[in-house]
């Protein structure tokens, strides 16, 4: 793994934040096209999306993701599109795995179910495998979401078993009340799990996002940013921050640690884009 070049995955949306949390938060598609472009024009690696309906509420229906992924495939032709396969809202396979038929390059693998705050995520071993199979099965490649030790295990057998294929990208996400905490001693325990030719994104939640980051850079590994995660720009919660500004945010944090950006196209060479993808 390149330590010198620093993946960005921007994750503009997720399922939780609403107009009624923050007005920056992209919901139509317009909306999240326009945004997600003006992250790529500033330097972003991987688009993490969720599909909304008119209302804000989260959707699995694929026209509303190919209006999303085709305006970006107009106007953003080499960033990697990542597909969300959430099942916190609707647990059926056939909707969780409709995004993955749009053959986008990624689509997000959540690797056991996980508790947070106010809700729960499942994700039991049958419903993994098949998610896992069926992204094979459209050349799509697996993005491996961690809240604990647990699903790295587990990630560890599916790659064992050949459920799943390298290349491989982790994102380990911190600060979730029911999973890695955001201290560099589980930093650093998560980190040793995985093999060190993978490529390996770290994320904090919430008022742990630019910790985690700056950490991330500083130890050469990747991050994950965007409203998604994140609303707010000061730790005493007094400004509502925008995806823009935690993306310039994070290119001053890779500049001032004398590091270089992971331009999408580079990354994407090395076996990130959709198996099926002339590019």
């Amino acid at each position: 793994m390149n330590k010198d070049k620093v993946i960005i995955n921007f994750c503009p949306t997720g399922m939780v934040p609403t107009k009624k949390h923050t007005q920056h938060v992209p919901i139509t598609p317009s909306e999240i096209i326009e945004q997600t472009h003006e992250a790529y024009e500033l330097g972003i690696t991987i688009a993490h999306l969720h599909a909304r309906k008119d209302d804000g509420i989260p959707t699995w229906d694929p026209k509303v993701y190919e209006k999303i992924f085709s305006g970006l495939r107009k106007y953003c032709p080499d960033l990697i599109i990542c597909g969300s396969t959430s099942g916190r809202l609707f647990p059926e396979f056939e909707k969780r795995s409709a995004v993955i038929e749009l053959q986008p390059d990624m689509c997000s693998l959540t690797l056991s179910s996980l508790n947070f705050l106010k809700q729960s995520s499942l994700n039991d071993p049958d419903m993994i495998i098949a998610l896992a199979e069926k992204m094979k099965e459209y050349g799509v490649v697996p993005e491996l979401e961690c809240f604990d030790l647990g699903m790295i295990n587990y990630g560890k057998y599916l790659i064992k078993k050949e459920i799943i294929e390298g290349p491989y990208y982790w994102n380990l996400l911190f600060g979730n009340i029911a999973g890695f905490q955001a201290t560099f001693s589980q930093i650093g325990l998560a980190v040793s799990e995985i093999p060190s030719n993978d490529y390996v994104a770290l994320t904090g939640l919430g008022m742990d996002q630019l910790p985690v980051n700056a950490a991330a850079i500083a130890l050469g590994y990747h991050v994950r940013i965007g409203i998604e995660d994140n609303i707010w720009a000061d730790r005493s919660r007094t400004e509502k921050v925008t995806n823009i500004e935690l993306i310039r945010r994070t290119h001053e944090c890779i500049e001032n640690n004398q590091k270089e950006f992971f331009r999408p196209r580079d990354f994407g060479a090395l076996g990130f884009y959709n198996r099926k993808r002339n590019v």
